[in-house]
């Protein structure tokens, strides 16, 4: 009744299935947990059993076929998926009311609002996949909100973040939520060996992961490496304009800039936590780089201005347009 290509939470999805078949599921979901261990695509899994001819989303079917490749269609028979769009990475207004791409072209016919109220293809529910919720902004929200409130019958929106506390309050008192954990560090492992990762790799890349698949990738898998590699630098007391290039968003990547940096910053705080670890005679979680955390534990450097430093640049990505001065800064409270 699942999907093979499916890594893990098994019991959410076989509860989520059971009430499905008892017409008990909530009309607005919100699934969280860390970036990466599969939310969206356990999502995608209620849509997909529906249409597939076995009705257990075998991925082999003409029905299934429909859900499979990298660039899933945003509107399928008894899907409609919301991304963020656009250099800044947020989900608009439009995108709600109207359906359209950053173009002004139709993506899809209607907007949300509109998709929502129509019947649902026979034998299925509606399923309304906003993905990464985080990103809508205030009023993106507040129009989204008013559907959220009370769904039409049939029709499900199911919101998927690793950043919760980002929504709007009033959205996430208005969904049910259910918590994604971490997978377990072998089924990680198993899929990415399933993709080509070599042994050499393991450790460093369930490291880095934490449980999740976000680094399958090995362009960001290497990238999130070199920017570990830069921090410990920085605390070692290299300059800046030495060692903290890496960390700095690259121009052309697609991604959001405030997203790009986000990742060092959270890398940093991991280390800051680690540093700590060490100084209570615990074990580091980033284990691969326990020799230069060792080195640096050894020393009396204070680790609460980092840490608050850091905390404070995460809560002003979305505004911050300069980058290196940001990290600059971040980068001095390190000395």
């Amino acid at each position: 009744m699942f999907s093979p290509d499916i890594v893990g939470h098994q019991a959410i999805r076989q509860r989520l299935l059971d009430r499905l078949n008892r017409g008990r599921i909530r009309g607005s979901l919100l699934f969280t947990g860390l970036e990466g261990i599969g939310k969206r695509r356990v999502a995608l899994e209620l849509a997909q059993r529906e249409i597939c001819f076995r009705k257990t989303a075998c991925g082999v079917c003409e029905g299934c076929r429909l859900f499979q490749g990298e660039d899933l269609p945003f509107e399928l028979p008894n899907l409609l998926r919301i991304t963020p769009e656009g250099k800044a990475g947020v989900i608009r207004i439009d995108q709600i009311r109207e359906g359209l791409d950053s173009d002004n072209q139709p993506r899809f016919s209607r907007g949300v609002i509109e998709w929502a109220a129509l019947a649902p293809a026979m034998g299925c529910h509606r399923w309304i996949l906003v993905e990464e919720a985080h990103r809508l902004n205030e009023s993106s929200g507040n129009i989204l909100l008013k559907t959220l409130e009370e769904p039409p019958p049939d029709t499900h929106f199911i919101l998927v973040t690793h950043r919760p506390e980002a929504l709007l309050q009033t959205i996430r008192s208005r969904c049910e939520r259910i918590p994604f954990a971490p997978l377990a560090p072998r089924e990680a492992w198993a899929v990415a060996q399933r993709k080509g990762w070599q042994e050499a790799d393991h450790e460093r890349w369930s490291a880095l992961g934490e449980g999740s698949l976000r680094f399958l990738d090995e362009a960001a898998f290497r990238r999130a490496e070199t920017q570990v590699e830069a921090w410990l630098a920085l605390m070692g007391g290299r300059s800046f304009s030495e060692a903290g290039s890496s960390l700095l968003p690259e121009k052309e990547s697609p991604m959001a800039q405030g997203e790009q940096l986000r990742q060092p910053l959270e890398l940093l705080l991991r280390l800051l936590a680690d540093l700590a670890r060490m100084r209570a005679g615990e074990a580091p979680a980033l284990a691969p780089w326990r020799d230069d955390l060792a080195a640096l534990a050894g020393q009396s450097q204070d680790l609460k201005a980092p840490q608050e430093a850091t905390l404070l640049a995460l809560r002003h990505l979305p505004r911050n347009l300069s980058p290196e001065p940001l990290l600059r800064e971040v980068a001095l409270t390190l000395g």
